[in-house]
């Protein structure tokens, strides 16, 4: 499955000057007396693949979520385009519409068909037509494969098939950046490389992605940058061969040790 050339020149290609388009700073995080984030400091520059791994608990997928305020911080600052992260209000869905997220449960509005899916955040949000958001929204839904899909509900698609929906529905916003949250982990196996497919065809395409997950063949062929969370700390971090042919420290040794077991 390929990405159909040309439905990806939105806000989120790389350009030439490689600018940060992603910054935290000093960012922690709690829940109650637990601490989930320690002292984040992390940039991702514009076209790049940026994967985050660890074990379960690490918090990186609280890591993914403070990037577009899913999860408040408590202190510290998260920038998106050189600009600071906004509190709330219109200022923060202006800023959450560059920043697409794909989540694990693929979150659909069952209630609506595939195509008003993919449409109902272009018209309301950017006050695009109806035509020319279902003109985009058919294009986004043929690079990923289910443009025969438009007219059903969430419920009658494959897992498979809905999270490629949920990745054609964060592009119709064209996203600066675009956040996938474990994007894979609620699928059956035989589902997993259809989104990993579209997922890699982004990345070759110059999406910025910053991305979640426990897949590791994912990891060296698609990442630019491989970080490793443990206990709320960003441990080590790398290109894919530095990382995982050339590992730094014990814990992401030990890291790797089980998971390429399996």
């Amino acid at each position: 499955m390929t990405v159909t050339p040309g439905v990806i020149e939105g806000r989120g290609a790389a350009d030439a000057g490689g600018r940060t388009l992603v910054e935290l700073r000093h960012v922690d995080k709690h829940f109650g007396d637990l601490h989930v984030l320690r002292d984040i400091n992390l940039t991702v520059t514009s076209g790049e693949v940026l994967v985050v791994i660890g074990p379960s608990g690490s918090g990186k997928s609280t890591l993914c979520r403070t990037i577009n305020r899913l999860e408040s911080i408590d202190s510290g600052e998260i920038l998106i385009d050189g600009r600071p992260l906004p509190q709330e209000g219109r200022e923060l869905t202006r800023l959450r519409a560059e920043v697409g997220m794909v989540f694990q449960s693929f979150n659909l509005f069952a209630h609506k068909t595939i195509l008003e899916n993919v449409t109902l955040a272009p018209r309301r949000v950017l006050h695009e037509s109806k035509a020319k958001a279902e003109e985009e929204a058919m294009r986004l839904l043929d690079s990923v494969g289910v443009a025969d899909q438009a007219g059903k509900f969430p419920a009658q698609l494959s897992g498979g098939q809905q999270q490629r929906v949920a990745i054609a529905r964060s592009l119709a916003m064209h996203p600066k950046v675009m956040l996938f949250d474990e994007p894979t982990s609620a699928l059956d196996p035989e589902m997993i490389s259809e989104v990993l497919d579209v997922m890699v065809d982004l990345a070759r395409r110059g999406m910025t992605m910053v991305v979640v997950t426990h897949e590791m063949g994912f990891a060296r062929q698609a990442a630019d940058r491989v970080v490793f969370m443990a206990d709320g700390q960003i441990v080590e971090q790398g290109t894919p061969a530095e990382f995982f042919d050339h590992t730094r420290t014990d814990r992401a040794r030990e890291f790797l040790g089980k998971i390429l077991q399996h």
